[in-house]
């Protein structure tokens, strides 16, 4: 049996950047973190031929074409198994729909899974290499690279997307005491909202492709603040990074209609009141996790109970997509 993990991710500035649509004209700029939270894909060869799978449907087919899961279907079909024989097996420890980077995590560690199955090592830059092949270029899914290369990477880390399509990985250069504070600071909680990503990373596509104005201005500051972002925290300045997350969620809002709703607003001033200098939707928005700074964390942490919403604590990871088990 081959058990494989990929850790879901936080974006602490320059969100939206790593889309192709943008960086292939412009650039593109964020710091992700990944953190100890995972999904999980087992592999092992079963008893009879044939393609056997476990995720939220259960599929039982003898080709690989005939799968549903589109991207299970489109990584075996990389491998050409000339006789499929093999039992693929999901779990996560928070589901999709999140705004963690479930989709990205998921494909990596499929991906890592089945190069540990036949024996084959894979480097975590082509491991994200591939997982963005299959979903953005096979699959066609409105998508950036981020959620994929941080997976594989793992860490606090700085992604440069360059306009022919590469991508520069370097840590991020904060002080271990920095990296507590983050630790200790940045509080995640659920909203009770998922959505699917797509639906809002396709009109900021489709917005960015035409060349719209207002949608190129967005993500030229965005990055910008992506930038700053990274100056303040390897300055160990984290009281600017907080303040810096609240310009950050003002012009998210401002980059599409479904990024927020009333009741995550509530929530969101009900946090700046309460012990947070800053925050904002992890991912795409529309739902998912809410990313505040905590100057003040007990009466943070009050205030959302009190308001229904859960809390999901964490720390980093550091090690990035790997096999926990062969």
């Amino acid at each position: 049996m081959i058990i494989a993990r990929s850790p879901l991710r936080i974006t602490l500035g320059g969100g939206g950047t790593d889309l192709p649509s943008y960086y292939r004209n412009h650039e593109g700029f964020l710091i992700a973190a990944a953190i100890n939270k995972y999904v999980y894909v087992t592999v092992i060869r079963p008893f009879k031929e044939g393609i056997y799978l476990k995720y939220s449907e259960l599929e039982q087919v003898l080709s690989v074409e005939d799968i549903k899961h589109r991207i299970i279907r489109e990584a075996l079909l990389m491998q050409k198994l000339q006789t499929p024989q093999i039992e693929i097996t999901t779990l996560a420890d928070i589901p999709a729909g999140t705004g963690l980077g479930s989709s990205g995590s998921f494909t990596t560690a499929l991906l890592e899974a089945l190069y540990a199955h036949r024996r084959w090592l894979i480097h975590p830059r082509e491991l994200a290499e591939l997982a963005c092949h299959i979903e953005i270029d096979r699959l066609g899914e409105p998508v950036g690279k981020q959620d994929q290369y941080i997976a594989a990477y793992g860490g606090l880390t700085c992604f440069t997307f360059h306009k022919d399509d590469t991508v520069t990985a370097v840590p991020l250069k904060a002080s271990v005491d920095t990296v507590y504070d983050l630790e200790d600071n940045i509080l995640l909680f659920f909203t009770g909202y998922t959505r699917k990503a797509g639906t809002i990373l396709k009109d900021q596509n489709t917005r960015t492709n035409s060349c719209d104005d207002k949608m190129l201005e967005n993500l030229h500051f965005v990055k910008e603040l992506g930038i700053r972002c990274k100056n303040a925290l390897e300055d160990g300045d984290t009281i600017k990074f907080g303040e810096l997350l609240h310009e950050h969620w003002e012009h998210k809002k401002a980059r599409s209609g479904g990024m927020s709703n009333p009741k995550i607003d509530e929530w969101y001033n009900l946090g700046i009141k309460n012990g947070s200098i800053g925050g904002k939707l992890v991912g795409a928005g529309g739902g998912g996790f809410l990313m505040f700074y905590a100057t003040d964390r007990n009466k943070l942490r009050h205030a959302m109970r009190k308001a229904g919403l859960e809390e999901v604590r964490f720390s980093y990871d550091f090690e990035g997509t790997k096999v926990v088990l062969s």
